[in-house]
């Protein structure tokens, strides 16, 4: 089913998104509570970068409401009881489903790749901190950029679901 293959895409860059920010965040985290010992100035600090990390989890959201929003339950309901019809769009109807479930499967992998890089990028910087304060910002920026992989996701997925069109009623 179309709606079955959006579902998935759905659910996939939803858990995605968010088993790469909690990867990141315990990347970030253990580094940071190791770091925290020898440096207890860095711990409130440092946080920032468990949030990079946590905005990954929202990307994937933001995209699952945008999807979800895209599927649509048609007007002309006979399409529940199994019966194939010679005169619905079953182009379209599948197209759509399998654009929503690309869309969903880009959104997760590149939150996930966001995530670890979030993460690495973080941990990286709590041990930088902790040695030489001066530092922080010059790997915050690193950080940064590691997170505008999630957004470049977002955009790849909004652009893949603009043309998932699910149809509403019969033709003709």
């Amino acid at each position: 089913s179309p709606y079955g293959w959006g579902s998935f895409g759905i659910a996939f860059g939803l858990g995605l998104s968010v088993v790469g920010a909690a990867w990141g965040i315990w990347l970030t985290g253990s580094s940071l509570v190791g770091a925290a010992v020898k440096a207890p100035r860095i711990r409130s600090k440092n946080l920032i970068s468990v949030i990079f990390c946590e905005a990954t989890a929202i990307y994937g959201v933001i995209m699952a409401i945008v999807l979800n929003g895209l599927m649509k339950k048609p007007e002309d309901s006979s399409y529940a009881d199994g019966v194939f019809l010679e005169n619905w769009d079953y182009n379209t109807w599948y197209f759509a489903g399998f654009g929503v479930f690309c869309s969903g499967l880009s959104v997760g992998l590149t939150n996930v790749a966001s995530g670890v890089s979030v993460g690495i990028a973080g941990s990286s910087c709590a041990l930088a901190d902790a040695q030489d304060p001066s530092l922080f910002v010059k790997i915050l920026i690193v950080e940064i950029f590691a997170s505008a992989l999630g957004i470049f996701g977002i955009i790849v997925g909004i652009i893949q679901s603009n043309s998932s069109q699910f149809p509403d009623k019969l033709i003709g």
